[in-house]
């Protein structure tokens, strides 16, 4: 644990001092929140009488969840190429808490930006109506969805051969948003795309977080929402014990 915890300072004062990805980080979601409410939003009809910028702020938390996630293979891959990671080797720190540091450091950075999210759209028109159960609990899936999705991040980077080629996982995350309910009902798509859209683990956390901040009743959406992110994080967490050992042995 102490060992994670130096690993998660480091990685934490590297993002600091990476004052472009940092400000990129953060100015991403304020910006992407904008288009859609602005640029897209007032021609979408989400079939409810309710402003889009309510119905759109979950999944604009995910898309910024995803490329605030991505940054953790960039960094992976970049410890790798550098060789500190047989430096930390040498010092008996294992695979472990160096990954968690950089995971650490991912959820910190998609916090911040979560909070930046939420303050803008309160100022252009976001009212939730959650209850004093429902807003830690929807905290608590965006949470476990960031972990989760930062782990396979980390994996990606033990993967990857190139931060350039780490750097293409952002394309894939941040495109499962779309075919989702993030941003429109799935009623308008094609049948076989709603299928799919409908039952992919990016609709389950968008639905839980939609209902609980809402008010509404989510049944077991988000008892689904966390299986999903319970499996992606425990084959993450095991593809990477695998990958940093086949990577530094």
């Amino acid at each position: 644990m102490s060992d994670a915890l130096i690993m998660s300072g480091r990685a934490l004062r590297m993002s600091r001092r990476n004052v472009d990805a940092l400000i990129t980080a953060l100015a991403l979601p304020v910006m992407l929140l904008l288009i859609f409410v602005y640029f897209f939003g007032g021609a979408i009809d989400t079939g409810t009488n309710q402003q889009y910028v309510t119905y759109v702020v979950p999944g604009v938390l995910l898309l910024c969840a995803g490329f605030g996630s991505s940054n953790t293979a960039i960094a992976v891959v970049e410890d790798l190429k550098t060789g500190i990671i047989d430096r930390f080797r040498s010092l008996d720190i294992g695979g472990a808490p160096i990954l968690a540091g950089h995971v650490a450091a991912s959820a910190a950075r998609n916090l911040v930006a979560t909070a930046l999210v939420f303050a803008l759209a309160f100022a252009i028109g976001f009212r939730p109506a959650a209850t004093l159960a429902g807003w830690p609990a929807a905290l608590g899936v965006l949470l476990a969805f960031i972990l989760a999705l930062s782990w396979l991040s980390a994996a990606v980077g033990l993967l990857a051969k190139s931060p350039e080629a780490a750097g293409g996982f952002t394309f894939f995350v941040s495109f499962l948003p779309y075919p989702s309910t993030a941003f429109v009902p799935t009623d308008s798509m094609p049948s076989w795309l709603r299928g799919f859209a409908e039952h992919q683990p990016i609709t389950q956390v968008i639905e839980s977080l939609r209902g609980l901040l809402l008010g509404r009743p989510v049944g077991w959406t988000p008892w689904i929402a966390l299986a999903w992110c319970a499996g992606i994080l425990g084959a993450s967490v095991a593809a990477s014990a695998w990958l940093f050992r086949r990577r530094t042995g």
